[in-house]
């Protein structure tokens, strides 16, 4: 019996120290001195908002919603480039501005799935880094907004892979 509470004991005081050493580094990975605020704060990210369909791009997306109308399922890609130019796909490409382009499909696709990332056309090398989003285009439903950002959350220009999918 004794042996049992030994053991017990022994195990009990392992946690304590266990607890007590782990503690304790949690407290010298503390910063002694506040940081100022304006260094703890991530970069400011611009804004979210989508820049107005212009009247060229409507026209261009209804021309191509009536010469294509019919789509039961399909999955379509289009790789573009940085600078807004289509590498190789299907669609149409309109660039914006810093990081923004237009992808237009001769399809609705308001009921699709959309998948981007941050890619090159061709086959040498690594991307750079960066971010990438993806949204339906308000008031032009046969095509997706895309905006490209560094990692640090300012707008620029990458090139991308888009998939969207329709079932």
């Amino acid at each position: 019996m004794s042996s049992f509470f030994r053991r017990k004991a022994a195990a009990v005081t392992f946690a304590v120290l266990a607890l007590s050493l782990a503690g304790g580094g949690i407290a010298v990975a503390q910063p002694s001195a506040k940081a100022p605020q304006e260094a703890v704060q991530p970069a400011a990210r611009g804004t979210n908002a989508q820049p107005p369909v212009t009247a060229e791009s409507a026209r261009m997306a209804k021309a191509a919603l009536k010469a294509n109308s019919t789509l039961v399922a399909s999955t379509t890609i289009v790789v573009v480039n940085s600078n807004g130019t289509k590498a190789r796909g299907t669609g149409t490409v309109i660039k914006y501005g810093v990081g923004q382009y237009e992808v237009q499909f001769g399809h609705n696709v308001t009921a699709g799935v959309f998948v981007a990332t941050v890619g090159r056309a061709d086959a040498c090398c690594i991307p750079p880094a960066g971010e990438i989003a993806v949204a339906p285009r308000l008031s032009t439903p046969n095509a997706v907004f895309v905006q490209t950002r560094t990692s640090a959350g300012v707008p620029t220009d990458l090139g991308f892979h888009l998939v969207v999918h329709l079932s």
